[in-house]
């Protein structure tokens, strides 16, 4: 078993393999616009954070794009290819939205229908302060942040700005040229 895994294993039992609460998670998010730094969260929201990282481990994210870009909003990603193909996911995660973390300018959040249990790979990253998405929200439930940019703001700037458009099968904030995200992968930590 991987320190990660029995991080994430002794967070979802309610119990410590340590004194310590359990490390951030430190991953590398690189696009076609530049590289994001995050920095995730496995004692705020255990299931998520697992989630997210299985999805990583097994290379989900490589070449999807993000297909929804709000300037001011968010940029969501990780459901869909280039060429705007869904990808499969498995089963949704329990939606941990009540965990005290905020929806906050380079916060990370799992997106998901209106159906509040119903995130699988697609998060987004907020452009800006979102309280309306925080616990309890429109609905009693929120969206769950589990992490957060810890470089490459300027990236997510970027991507903001990019022109959007209506692209089928989606609405109209859709980047008219794909903004690809290449690779997704743990990192250890360190400054690129």
């Amino acid at each position: 078993m991987t320190k990660l895994s029995k991080i994430v294993a002794g967070a979802l039992l309610g119990t410590s393999l340590s004194a310590q609460p359990a490390e951030p998670v430190q991953v590398l998010m690189e696009t076609s616009l530049g590289d994001i730094r995050l920095e995730l969260y496995p004692d705020k929201a255990p299931q998520t954070v697992e989630n997210f990282v299985q999805y990583v481990k097994d290379k989900h994210y490589d070449g999807t794009a993000f297909h929804r870009v709000i300037k001011g909003f968010m940029i969501q990603g990780g459901g869909y290819d280039a060429q705007y193909a869904q990808r499969s996911t498995r089963a949704p995660v329990k939606n941990e939205a009540k965990n005290g973390l905020k929806n906050v300018r380079g916060s990370i959040a799992m997106a998901r229908t209106s159906d509040p249990h119903s995130a699988t790979a697609q998060f987004f990253i907020n452009h800006a302060d979102n309280p309306n998405l925080d616990f309890p929200s429109f609905d009693g439930w929120g969206y769950a942040v589990f992490g957060k940019v810890t470089q490459g703001m300027d990236v997510v700037d970027k991507i903001a700005t990019v022109p959007t458009g209506p692209i089928p099968p989606f609405g109209r904030d859709v980047p008219v040229t794909p903004v690809v995200i290449k690779r997704v992968a743990l990192a250890d930590g360190k400054a690129p």
